[in-house]
């Protein structure tokens, strides 16, 4: 079974990727050092693994119990955060209680906060069944819910005791959401590695067919670059920014619209596109990679512009709460090339005017 470390001391812990992972009797238990488990899902993903996993802990002589949550980025709340903490409390949970992660993006995100909020701070596991999940979200501890707002701005890094990645989930996602999760696996590529960006240009029609070993490759590429840079910066006050790319336009997408209009990965998809194009305007990225980057995210019918309704003063009132601004400077993670990006605060309202009309 392929497995990668997170190097984070006494808080690192195992990726395990393999397909047909979740057929493995007991295969979480070894991670699960507490007496009793809390299965968090929703009601898109638990008719189709929860049972599997009660099971295998069940077998294992856990009590285990299940708190199955509403479908979508609409429900990464505090209201549901608070539902959560209620249905803890109510079954009982203390600090030998672990918590089971089990979806997308979504799940991991609010199971995770909620685990390090309740009695403050409680294992928890996460098993992503989203490509956007596998490749990036349930590995690196950023845990937290929305606020109307802003995307992501109540939260902790709070790192899970493993993360287990079973490819076959992949298999039950539409179309649109594995093409959303392509997004972010687009992402490492143009801001992290070259050879990994060639490799999907050249094998998109695999990946697109959703071959095992394609996906697997994918995932355990992307895990990698993630453990190595959440390892240099666990807290993002450094290098871990970069994992940002496209995020501070996409972010301003996803709270205009309203969360769950555009998915997670289509916002920042057309937010990598027009941080490339601010790249060229900086005669950065030359005209070829630039072409290159869209061509790419186009294949996966992914968004290369964003709402036509949304001019410049419409994302600079969004951009401006983001989580990256400091000292009332914004930041953007632009891409000076294919496979290396760095983090910049001097782009001027003019350039932005520029780029978003």
């Amino acid at each position: 079974m392929p497995t990668l470390n997170v190097d984070l001391g006494d808080r690192s812990y195992p990726i395990y990727i393999e397909t047909g992972l979740f057929n493995q009797a007991g295969f979480l238990v070894s991670e699960i050092t507490t007496k009793k488990a809390v299965v968090v899902s929703n009601e898109t993903v638990a008719p189709l693994y929860a049972k599997t996993i009660i099971s295998a802990l069940t077998v294992a002589q856990l009590k285990v119990e299940l708190i199955e949550l509403p479908d979508g980025e609409k429900y990464k709340t505090l209201d549901t955060f608070s539902h959560i903490q209620t249905r803890l409390i109510e079954l009982g949970c203390s600090r030998d209680t672990t918590i089971v992660a089990l979806g997308g993006g979504v799940i991991g995100d609010m199971a995770g906060f909620s685990a390090a909020c309740f009695q403050r701070g409680i294992p928890f596991i996460q098993v992503p069944t989203t490509l956007l999940s596998q490749v990036d979200s349930s590995v690196g501890g950023k845990t937290g819910v929305n606020h109307p707002l802003g995307k992501n701005m109540i939260g902790a890094f709070y790192q899970p005791k493993a993360v287990y990645i079973d490819t076959n989930s992949l298999s039950t996602l539409s179309e649109r959401e594995f093409n959303a999760g392509m997004a972010e696996v687009i992402k490492y590529g143009i801001m992290y590695d070259y050879n990994l960006f060639e490799w999907l240009e050249r094998n998109a029609v695999t990946i697109k067919a959703r071959d095992p070993d394609a996906l697997r490759h994918i995932i355990y590429e992307c895990c990698k670059i993630k453990a190595e840079v959440v390892k240099l910066d666990e807290r993002e006050n450094g290098v871990r920014a970069l994992l940002n790319l496209g995020h501070t336009f996409g972010h301003a997408i996803e709270a205009e619209k309203g969360y769950g209009v555009w998915l997670h990965g289509e916002a920042v998809a057309a937010g990598m596109v027009l941080a490339a194009k601010l790249s060229n305007m900086r005669n950065w990225l030359d005209m070829s990679k630039f072409g290159r980057i869209q061509e790419l995210i186009s294949y996966f019918q992914l968004p290369i512009t964003g709402p036509a309704e949304m001019d410049a003063n419409a994302y600079i009132k969004h951009m401006k709460r983001d989580k990256k601004v400091l000292d009332s400077t914004m930041r953007f993670i632009l891409p000076s090339d294919i496979g290396k990006a760095g983090v910049y605060d001097d782009v001027t309202s003019d350039e932005l005017t520029d780029l978003l009309g």
